[in-house]
């Protein structure tokens, strides 16, 4: 036999891993740099439409309020211009507040405003809604209610007036009744909100990203309001179509907006500023609650009347329909103020 060949202490040659190959000196990464590539491709085109859809957006802005005249007056008072819509009837006066981001009050407000025809009615959009300022100082029930003050101030309305307001205005006016209790004649709660305060004051973000005004400024809320515009036109047949149409338009230019964003966030905070406190014994107070059946209804009704159980003279009137009951039970609620107030 053959003797084995001779073996030698040289070692094998070592096979390159694929660590190893990436550390050597023009080798190329081809599946991770082309991954790359294709990410920012991507993200470049986003960023192109997402620009190019801001750009449009702000144009149709633009023309739709250069071709549609405001309506109603701006007030200049502490903090900047408050708008302010009234139907220009004597009688007695009417103050009405809108609910939370409501993009148009006045506008809102317009049938039952046409049912109350007989009464001096005045519409005051706070900071961030309607034609008024879209910032604003802090939203605390405070601040809101001097505002109010100082723009009725202003406009010289005939006190006492009756103050009026849909759902988040419930807190401004228990507010307001008692910062200024000898202006206030009576009290119209449209499915109002009831404080309830289940904790102590929590710390309020300023600041940062507006997620939903970023919706609005980059045209998202403009394509969903043209493919779905109920989600911002008033339900019933109490609005004309240009009613409508504006109230639309009012919903993209006016969504997210700064005044709004910190309203909402204070909600908790102005619910426990009212804990404890009700409405003077001897004002009168009417409100307007849903009845539909269901356990909510029902737990803001006996919320409605805990809160009124010291008021001598209140009534709770419940009707059919959503949360915004104006839109559709115009007449039948103008019909119960009428009578409500005639019999102070």
């Amino acid at each position: 036999m053959r003797p084995n060949p001779r073996r030698t202490d040289a070692s094998p040659p070592k096979r390159e891993s694929p660590k190893d190959a990436d550390s050597i000196p023009g080798r190329r990464r081809p599946r991770r740099r082309k991954g790359l590539r294709i990410l920012a491709a991507a993200v470049l085109t986003a960023v192109g439409l997402g620009l190019a859809s801001t750009g449009a957006n702000l144009l149709l802005e633009r023309q739709e309020r250069a071709s549609i005249t405001p309506y109603g007056e701006r007030v200049e008072i502490t903090g900047g211009a408050v708008n302010v819509y009234r139907n220009g009837q004597p009688g007695q006066p009417i103050v009405l507040l809108s609910g939370l981001g409501t993009a148009a009050p006045a506008l809102d407000f317009a049938p039952l405003i046409r049912e109350l025809g007989d009464f001096n009615v005045t519409v005051v959009e706070g900071f961030g809604y309607g034609y008024s300022d879209m910032s604003a100082s802090e939203r605390s029930n405070k601040n809101i209610s001097t505002e109010l003050h100082e723009v009725l101030g202003k406009l010289n309305i005939t006190q006492p007036y009756t103050l009026a307001g849909h759902s988040i205005a419930g807190f401004y006016m228990l507010d307001y009744a008692n910062r200024y209790p000898a202006e206030v004649t009576a009290v119209i709660g449209i499915d109002p909100t009831v404080p309830k305060a289940t904790g102590g004051p929590e710390e309020v973000e300023s600041g940062g990203l507006n997620v939903l005004r970023l919706l609005a400024v980059t045209g998202v809320v403009r394509a969903a309001l043209a493919v779905a515009p109920g989600l911002a036109e008033p339900g019933g047949d109490a609005y004309t179509p240009e009613e409508r149409e504006r109230i639309r338009l009012m919903t993209n230019w006016n969504f997210g907006n700064q005044a709004v964003a910190d309203e909402t966030a204070r909600i908790g905070n102005n619910a426990s500023d009212l804990r404890g406190i009700s409405y003077p014994d001897a004002l009168p107070v009417l409100a307007f609650v849903v009845a539909d059946g269901s356990p909510e209804a029902a737990g803001k009704a006996e919320s409605l009347e805990n809160l009124l159980k010291n008021v001598q003279r209140h009534k709770i009137v419940p009707l059919s329909g959503g949360h915004y009951l104006h839109w559709t039970q115009s007449k039948p609620m103008a019909e119960e103020i009428r009578a409500f107030l005639a019999a102070r």
